[in-house]
Order: structure tokens, then sequence, then C-alpha cells
């Protein structure tokens, strides 16, 4: 069994029983995006949806297949800004939580 399938299994069964382990993961998959880790976000974005809701009953809700919302959030996908802030809104919506954004001085 690879390092990743392992990593995967115990991140699925953290997403199932521990809700601030679910919203942090959320929360640093909009971190990584916004501060241009856009790779770094999907991964973690996919772990999530895997974890949580399933590509299944996200593509439901959006109105778009699982095999696509898949494909956005793979290495070479490459989704809309819209497609990521709908899934965001979505996965929000379900985990009852809000995310948010902070402003902070970086040290120079």
């Amino acid at each position: 069994m690879s390092s990743f399938k392992i990593l995967s299994d115990t991140i699925k069964a953290d997403l199932e029983t521990d809700r601030d382990f679910r919203r942090s993961l959320l929360s640093e998959a909009l971190s990584c995006m916004i501060s241009g880790d856009v790779e770094t976000g999907k991964i973690v974005l996919r772990e999530y949806v895997n974890g949580t809701v399933g590509f299944p009953k996200l593509g439901e809700a959006l109105g778009r297949s699982p095999k696509s919302l898949m494909r956005m959030l793979s290495p070479a996908g490459n989704p809309q800004a819209r497609n990521l802030f709908e899934m965001l809104a979505y996965l929000q919506k379900a985990e009852g939580a809000v995310l948010e954004i902070r402003a902070s001085s970086s040290a120079a």
C-alpha cells in the first residue's frame, strides 16, 4: 500500500469523526488557494470532498457531473474561480460553517 493511500485513509477517518478537523481542512484548502498555492489547495479540497459529502452528492447539488468535479480538483485540472467558489459555498453550508478571510501585515 502506498504512503499516499495510507495518508488518504487516515484523513478520511478523521474527517468522518472530527468536526474541528473537517473545518480546519476546508479552511486550509481555501487558505492555500488564496495564497497562490492552488495545486495544494485543490489536493486538500479533493481530500475534504472525498472524506465528507463525496463527489456524487456534490455533483448533484451543483448540477455537474461528479467526474467533471473530480477533474477540476485533479493535478491537471484548471477550474474556473466560479466553480471553486460554488464548491466552497456548498461545502460550507453542508458543514454548517462560514469561512472567514482576515488581512494581516506580512513581515518583510
